[in-house]
Order: C-alpha cells, then sequence, then structure tokens
C-alpha cells in the first residue's frame, strides 16, 4: 500500500509551475517540464556495477570479527539518486544566477517541491527503483520532496543479496562495528540513476568540540564568569562577540535575528532549563529553541548533548531573536543521525540557516557520501539555504580526531568541502599583541555578563599538544582531493595553486584560551573548537539575512554566501580580519602557516567585522560613493615608556572607492607614531607603532589617525594611556646565613613591585656551593602596581656540602624587568662520630659466651647522650644468640655497650661476619647518627673427651 501511495503521488505530479518572488516566473521557467525516465525495461541484475570507493577505510581484513547476523534489522538507509547532465547543468547554472544580482533568478528561491520536479528523479523512475527495493525484501520508508534520496529498511541478509556486499563486523576505534566489507554492486540498468548507497556502516561523524572544560563550584553551585577567571584565560559569552566582531551597532539598531530561522542538525536532545539558564545569565530574551524530530526520539546522547547545547545557545546567542530550530535525527546500524537530520532541513526548508559542527575526513569518506553532502548541499543553495559547517579541530590531520595522538595524513572536513557549504575554521586570541589582556578585557562584567573592550588580535588556532599530551587542537584547513576550485576562491590572494577547493572560508575564535561558556545539565563548561565557530557565525549570517529583508517570505535566505564573502574582498573594504600569524600544523602532519594574506588554507578569509559584513553585503546600501573608513583593530591602547606598542588599522572602501590613503596621527607630546606603509590602497591596512620617550610621564589622551584621500578625509580616535614606568625589587632578611652540613634554613624575601608593574615575577637563585639546593614557598608571584610579596627561600645542605663561604644571588624577572640582591653564605662541618669494636676477632668453643665491647667515641667537639642509644647484630649463625648490656657514657664521653655472643653445644662450626649497627643521638645537636662495623666470629668444636677402658697394645 506504501508502494502504491508513493507511486500515485508521482504520477500526479506531472508538470509544475514555479511560482516566484514578486510575481510570476520568467518565461522560460513558468511551465517546467517533469524529469524523463532513464530506466527502459525491466530492472533484471543480469549484469551489476561495483560502486567503486565505498568502502569504509577500517572495514579492513585484519579487524574483522566475524558476519553480521543475516536476520539483524538496518534501519533508514538512504539510497542516493543523481539527475542527467543535462539538468545537473541547468541546476549548477541555477544556483549561479541565484547570487548575480543582474540575472532575472536572483535570490528566487525553490521550495524543496519545486526542487524535486525539476531537478529530482522522474515519477516513473521511482516507482521502478522502490518496486525493485520492495522486490528484494525491503520496506520504502520515505521518499523525501527534494526526490534525490529514497530512504529504505530491511535486513542483513536482504543488504547483503541485492548490493552483492557482505555485512561484517569489525573491531576499530576500540569498539565493535557493523560495516560492508567491499563496495556494493547495484544492476547495470541502475547505474545512470542510482549515484550509490549513502553509507552502510555505523562509523559516526566527529563532534568538533576539542575540549569541554568545568568552570569550578562554589558552596555546591556553579560560579559562571565571563571576565579574567584563571590568568590569562576569559570565558566568552555573546555580549563579548558582540564587542570583538563589532556586532553591537546591529543589535542597537535591533537587527537581533527577528524573522530568521536558523536549523541546529544534531543526533541528541537537550534540556531546555538549560538553554533558558544560559539566556537568563547572558541578559538574552526569553526564546526557547523548537526540537524537530526525523523519525524516533535519539534521547540524550552523551556527548552529542554536549553538541547540541552548545550549538543551540551560542547560535541563539549571536542571534538572539531567531527562531533556532534543533532537527534530531537517531543514528541507525547504518546511517549517522547527523546525515538524517541534514537531508530532512533540506528537504522541509526548516530554516534560512543551517550549522552542522560535526567532521567526517573526506579522503575516508566514500565517494557517494561526498556525493551526498554535495547534492544536498546545493539543493539546500536553490532553495535560499546558507549552510555552515566546523572545519574541525585536527588541525592539517583531518582524519585524526582530538585524542589522536599523531597525525596521520593531511586531509579536510568532507562536509564542508563541497563548495555550496561554508567551512568555519578557527582563530585565537593574541592579547599580547598591543598591551596585554588589560587593553582588550575589563575586569568586571558589563551588560549581558560581557568583559571585552574591542577586537583582539588573533591567530591561527592551534593548541595541540598544550595540555601536556599530544592532542591535535588546532583549525581544519587544507585542500580537498574531491572539489576542483571554485570560480570565486580563484585569483584570491592566498591560494595554494593546486586547483582544488580550499578549506575554511572564514573562522571565529575557537581556542580554549576564551572558550565559549555553556550550561549544561545546569552547570557551566568552557567549551572550544570549531564546533563554536560554526554556529556563531551562523547567527552573524541571521543578522545580515535579516538586514536583507524579506522577512517571513521565501526570500528572507541568502543561499550559498560563498561567493558574496569572497567577492567583498575582492571588492576591497573587506569586511575579515585577515588572520597574520600561526598554524595548524600538529605533530605528524605540517599544515599551513598564516602570512597576513587575504587567504589562508587555516582560518580562510579569517574572522569579521559585523557591521562591515552587513554593510558590504549587495542589496544592503554602501553609503556615500567614493568613500572610505579608517578602523582601528583596537579602541583603547596602554602603553609603557621605551616599549613600542603596536595595532593595525585598516582602510576600507565604500561606494566603489578604489584609491589610496595617506595616514597620519596626532596625540600627546612625548609620544610618536609611525605608519608601515604610510599609504594605503582600500581594502589593504597598515600596522601603526607607538613609542613614548623614556621618563615619559603617565596621564591619558587620545590618538587620532586621520586618513586622507584627495579632498575626502576621515578619522578614527582610540584611547591612549601612558603608564608610569613598572619597577621591581628583591631583598632578603638577612645579610649573612649560616649553614651546617645536612641542615637546611629559611631565608624570607620580599619582592616590591611599583610604577604599571603586571603581571607574573619569576624567582631564581644563583652562586649556591656544590651540595647545596633552593627551593621556593612560592617561585611564581602575580603583582599588579604598587604591591609587595613575602616567600620564603629554603637552602639545604647535604651531609658532603662543600665546606666555605660563598656568595648567594637571588634575581627577580618579569615585566620586561630584571631585579638582584645578594647574601653571604656559610657552610660549616656537622660533628661526626666513629664506632670501634674491641676484640674485632673472636673464637669460642660452641657451647661457650664470648663479649664484644662496642664504643661510639665524638669526634669535632660533639657531645653524645647514652639515652635512647640502640644496637643490633646482624648475620648471626645458627645456634648463636646476642644480647646487649645497657649503654653509657666514658668519661671521655663516649657511649659504650657490651655484645654477649652465647653459642650453644650445635652451633655452626665455622667463620661468620657479624653485623654490628648502632644509632645514638647528639647532646647538642639533636641529630641522630647511624654507625655500623663488623666482627669475626669463630665458632670451633671443644675438645673430645673418651669414656671407658683403654684399648690394649
Amino acid at each position: 500500500m506504501r508502494l502504491l501511495r508513493i507511486s500515485s503521488l508521482f504520477l500526479a505530479a506531472g508538470t509544475l509551475t514555479v511560482s516566484c518572488r514578486g510575481g510570476s516566473a520568467p518565461a522560460e521557467s513558468n511551465a517546467v517540464a517533469a524529469p524523463k525516465d532513464r530506466i527502459v525495461g525491466a530492472i533484471e541484475e543480469r549484469e551489476v556495477v561495483t560502486l567503486d570507493g565505498n568502502t569504509h577505510p577500517l572495514a579492513r581484513p585484519e579487524n574483522d570479527r566475524g558476519p553480521v547476523a543475516p536476520g539483524s534489522r538496518l534501519e533508514r538507509i538512504m539510497l542516493l539518486l543523481k539527475p542527467d547532465a543535462a539538468r545537473q547543468a541547468e541546476l549548477d547554472a541555477l544556483v549561479e544566477a541565484q547570487q548575480n544580482p543582474e540575472s532575472e533568478q536572483y535570490r528566487r528561491w525553490l521550495t524543496p517541491e519545486e526542487f524535486g520536479a525539476r531537478f529530482g528523479v522522474s515519477a516513473g523512475d521511482l516507482e521502478r527503483i522502490s518496486a525493485w527495493l520492495v522486490t528484494q525484501g525491503f520496506s520504502v520508508e520515505e521518499v523525501p520532496a527534494g526526490r534525490r534520496l529514497i530512504l529504505f529498511s530491511g535486513g542483513a541478509a536482504q543488504v547483503e543479496a541485492a548490493f552483492h556486499s557482505a555485512m561484517r563486523r569489525f573491531e576499530a576505534e576500540g569498539a565493535i562495528h557493523i560495516a560492508n566489507a567491499n563496495d556494493p554492486q547495484i544492476p547495470e540498468e541502475l547505474a545512470d540513476i542510482v549515484a550509490g548507497v549513502v553509507s552502510l556502516h555505523d562509523f559516526r561523524r566527529d563532534s568538533t568540540i576539542a575540549r569541554l572544560v568545568p568552570i569550578g563550584a562554589v558552596g555546591g553551585r556553579e560560579r559562571i564568569r565571563a571576565q579574567n577567571t584563571e590568568g590569562s584565560a576569559h570565558y566568552l559569552v555573546p555580549a563579548d562577540l558582540g564587542t570583538i566582531y563589532d556586532a553591537n551597532p546591529e543589535y542597537a539598531a535591533g537587527t537581533d535575528g527577528n524573522g530568521v530561522s536558523i536549523a541546529i542538525v544534531g543526533r541528541s536532545n537537550i534540556v531546555p532549563a538549560d538553554v533558558a539558564a544560559f539566556r537568563s545569565y547572558a541578559g538574552l530574551p526569553a526564546n526557547p529553541p523548537v526540537v524537530i524530530f526525523d523519525g524516533p526520539s535519539p534521547g540524550l546522547v552523551s556527548g552529542d548533548q554536549d553538541e547540541a547545547t552548545l550549538d543551540v545557545e551560542w547560535a541563539g546567542g549571536v542571534a538572539p531573536q531567531a527562531a533556532v530550530k534543533l532537527v534530531l535525527a537517531a543514528s541507525t546500524e547504518t546511517t549517522d543521525g547527523v546525515d538524517l537530520a541534514a537531508q530532512y532541513v533540506v528537504n522541509h526548508r526548516t530554516a534560512a540557516v543551517t550549522s552542522v559542527s560535526y567532521a567526517s575526513c573526506e579522503t575516508a569518506m566514500g565517494s557517494t557520501e561526498l556525493a551526498f553532502y554535495n547534492s544536498l548541499w546545493e539543493q539546500a543553495a536553490s532553495e535560499g539555504i546558507s549552510v555552515f559547517v566546523s572545519s574541525g579541530d585536527s588541525g592539517a590531520s583531518g582524519c585524526d580526531v582530538g585524542a589522536a595522538s599523531h597525525g596521520s595524513k593531511a586531509a579536510v572536513n568532507g562536509l564542508c568541502s563541497s563548495p555550496y557549504a561554508t567551512c568555519v575554521g578557527g582563530t585565537e586570541f593574541t592579547e599580547s599583541v598591543g598591551g596585554g589582556p588589560g587593553v582588550y578585557w575589563a575586569t568586571s562584567n558589563g551588560p549581558g555578563k560581557g568583559s571585552a573592550l574591542s577586537y583582539i588580535p588573533e591567530a591561527v588556532w592551534n593548541e595541540s599538544a598544550t595540555d601536556g599530551g599530544t592532542g591535535l587542537w588546532a583549525s581544519g584547513g587544507g585542500v580537498s582531493s574531491k572539489f576542483t576550485l571554485p570560480a570565486w576562491q580563484q585569483g584570491v590572494p592566498g591560494m595554494d595553486g593546486s586547483g582544488m577547493r580550499a578549506v575554511p572560508d572564514v573562522a571565529l575564535s575557537a581556542a580554549q584560551h576564551d572558550g565559549y561558556l555553556i550550561i549544561l545539565n545546569g552547570n557551566s563548561y568552557a567549551a572550544s573548537g570549531t564546533s563554536a565557530s560554526s554556529p556563531s557565525f551562523a547567527g552573524m549570517m541571521a543578522l545580515v539575512a535579516q538586514k536583507q529583508g524579506g522577512a517571513g517570505t521565501n526570500n528572507i535566505g541568502l543561499g550559498n554566501v560563498n561567493p558574496v564573502l569572497y567577492g567583498t574582498v575582492e571588492a576591497g573594504g573587506s569586511p575579515f580580519h585577515a588572520t597574520p600569524s600561526g598554524n595548524n600544523s600538529v605533530p605528524g602532519v605540517t599544515g599551513i602557516t598564516a602570512t597576513g594574506s587575504a587567504y589562508n588554507m587555516a582560518t580562510g578569509l579569517g574572522s569579521v567585522d559585523v557591521g562591515l559584513l552587513v554593510k558590504a553585503w549587495p542589496g544592503a546600501g554602501a553609503g556615500p560613493s567614493a568613500e572610505f573608513t579608517v578602523t582601528p583593530s583596537v579602541a583603547a591602547l596602554s602603553m609603557l615608556p621605551s616599549r613600542p606598542a603596536t595595532f593595525t588599522v585598516a582602510v576600507g572602501a565604500m561606494g566603489g572607492f578604489t584609491g589610496s590613503v595617506v595616514l597620519t596621527a596626532s596625540t600627546r607630546p612625548g609620544v610618536t607614531v609611525s605608519f608601515s606603509p604610510t599609504s594605503v590602497q582600500a581594502g589593504r591596512g597598515a600596522t601603526v607603532t607607538l613609542t613614548a620617550a623614556n621618563g615619559a610621564a603617565p596621564g591619558t589622551a587620545n590618538l587620532i589617525i586621520t586618513g586622507t584621500s584627495g579632498g575626502v578625509m576621515q578619522t578614527a580616535t582610540i584611547g591612549l594611556t601612558v603608564l608610569p614606568t613598572p619597577t621591581l625589587d628583591v631583598s632578603a632578611a638577612t645579610g649573612t646565613v649560616t649553614l651546617m652540613q645536612g641542615k637546611s634554613i629559611a631565608v624570607p624575601m620580599t619582592v616590591a613591585t611599583g610604577g604599571a608593574f603586571a603581571g607574573e615575577v619569576k624567582l631564581g637563585v644563583s652562586g649556591l656551593p656544590n651540595g647545596v639546593t633552593a627551593s621556593w614557598s612560592t617561585a611564581i608571584l602575580t603583582a599588579n602596581g604598587a604591591d609587595n610579596a613575602s616567600t620564603i627561600l629554603t637552602l639545604k645542605a647535604a651531609a658532603s656540602a662543600l665546606v666555605g663561604a660563598a656568595t648567594v644571588q637571588v634575581s627577580a624577572t618579569g615585566d620586561g624587568l630584571t631585579a638582584q640582591t645578594q647574601f653571604a653564605m656559610q657552610v660549616t662541618a656537622a660533628p661526626v662520630v666513629a664506632m670501634s669494636l674491641t676484640p674485632a676477632m673472636i673464637s669460642v668453643q660452641s657451647g661457650g659466651t664470648v663479649r664484644v665491647a662496642a664504643v661510639v667515641s665524638p669526634l669535632g667537639g660533639t657531645r653524645l647522650s647514652a639515652n635512647a642509644a640502640s644496637f643490633q647484630a646482624t648475620g648471626l649463625p645458627l645456634g648463636v644468640r646476642a644480647s646487649w648490656g645497657a649503654a653509657s657514657l666514658t668519661a671521655t664521653g663516649a657511649v659504650q655497650v657490651t655484645l654477649t655472643l652465647t653459642t650453644t653445644v650445635g652451633a655452626m662450626i665455622g667463620t661468620s661476619q657479624i653485623g654490628v649497627s648502632g644509632n645514638v643521638r647528639g647532646a647538642d645537636t639533636g641529630s641522630n647518627y647511624s654507625l655500623s662495623r663488623q666482627v669475626s666470629l669463630q665458632v670451633s668444636r671443644p675438645p673430645l673427651l673418651r669414656t671407658g677402658p683403654h684399648p690394649k697394645r
């Protein structure tokens, strides 16, 4: 019955009239002919065609652990279908025209049903393929609206028979998996229309959360702080991204995502209270997400719940009034829930913006899996859906995950290498550029708990092995092995010349150094990875989509945004912060090094200035013609005398400006400003270097940067603070230290700072005599401004330490300064003792007794105590017993004791070495002295006694 219903629906489709925005479609698009049938005759399977490249690389013979039970149920398998070459070419042209403002098709998006009728498989072919699946024992579950997929289910035996591929169990990645052992085969009659089976295995896509670190609890409740909390680390909240990436002007103007929907692709449910708590904490309006299930609910899935929660909270955090829709699908034995949820989003046109925070190594994905995502994302583009996918967290080694100890080979994420997806990489903030964290972060939270003060310079995200191990945590990127270089990437500075699609396209902060705050199961965490970059960028693009208008209509989407993103760079006045430094190399694989060019394969075009991107988007209006902007990378800057400070200034174009701009600056006396270069072309930037003269008076003033071109002049103002010169001093509580061998002594030390001193003070010591070691109660101190800190230097002399005088140097370094102090040190000899045994050699007949006097004598003026003295004998032969008399002091101050050795008649005959050890205490030093000697004991038989008559002579 299900098959008949599907068949009737297809046959009723016939031709379709396409409705378009703003009236009827152009004449050539009004009546779209239905796709023609391409399957002629019966599907007889006399010849089969192998679908090469569709066996998972870990499904190897050495990993084989036996067959899958024939009756095992395999659910929701996806059969991928393809159009004929002419229709594919037509689709390619349409998607390109939809991004061309000069085309009649500009932003005339299709519905999924329109896409299926125009670019899907014919109703007749769908009927025949579905009938063939039924004859093989399968049940057809669904034919999505795009008419390029058939979802079906059946047993393992049916899969093996229909696709001539053995289903086996494999042990890999520490678990048992099921997978096809060889490439599937299909009847020759299907070869022109069936692209393949998307997957026949349960190797899953990887979440791109790099690390998830709990934020400490206080009093049993989680403490959430967005400002500086652990050294130089900060926890990001949406308000911080609004400041850093210049979205605040758009928020102030009412651009908040209202009327735009964002779909999150996931495979686990979330706890709604987590999202509510996150939004409440971040000062966001209540706007709960909508959860959509494709098939049975997966429930709360460990690991995937983390991912879904992060994506929902941050997509909605950046676009607070957008409708966030979490689309969930449970993974089956053969199909990843990510794949199922992604196709649902596209075939239901669930949202104008979609974010996917999962990754699979492109070279490990089967050819059908790659074709599935390329086809799906192109369909999304035709429907106006903008797709954003994390680039991955393993740097250049895209076939490995974060816990891998060593990269295997260069690869990229196959879920984003399609040119119809926007691949989002990762950066990390480099607060050390331009003055340190104090320039970019406030010491307390502002509105929305934000503490960022301005844009923060960025480098390529790479925190690999920073935990003391060998983890791979860096921005994924490189070149595709499958897709060629799209037109909009050609000619962009920074491309490698391979002629292949390069990823990522853009990037946002992804480092644990400044992790994204999330609330999960009622607790707060700092998350890192491109997993956070993708939904955050999706939220930003929701702001752009809202600004373009059309809320509530089919025009709200932006489609494939890549041509426009790259076009803004080519047009000058780039809205991106090109990444100037860093790389995505990981242990085992050399990656890409950023040099500041417009593009690099670690962070793409770089991070974005949302305000500039909104203005640069076609149709947004670029403002007055033939003008430019001067935009510093910082809003405020602090510096020290004689220590140059640098930042960058970007020259952006508006209204087609193409000239050059001369940069000059004015500020307070005693500060000089230089630009490199001084004349800047539109769309480029310059490095600004400031130097305050030594002894310059502290204070705050404005730094005004002026750009001049022809009769046009633009200015930018930065708050400049010259800080008081930092000072550093260290002193010891004493000038002389006397230390006895074997003893230790504590020396109190004081560290004093002043002026604008900030950061850590590291302490060191040198000049110690041989045998003397040093340790600190606190070796690294933190100081800010005028501050005094105390620590203890403990000196310990070994028993063999060199006796004599020395001068010990103590140094303190920090904030570019070094201070020293010294004190005299005298190492004195430790008192010693000696032990003697009298006699040292003794003889005794078995059954007899012998005594030994043990004397411990002081040397070097030591006084000994007989109290608590103890002695013992070891190595006694069989039949010999030892006993000790009471210890006493002699007239010379020695401790003496008598050892009595008693032998039995059956004592072992012969010579033995008996160990004698003693432990005595110094009466004046309190030290214990342990000594040992040996005594030689010879046991002999007594004379033989005869009884009875004398022998006869």
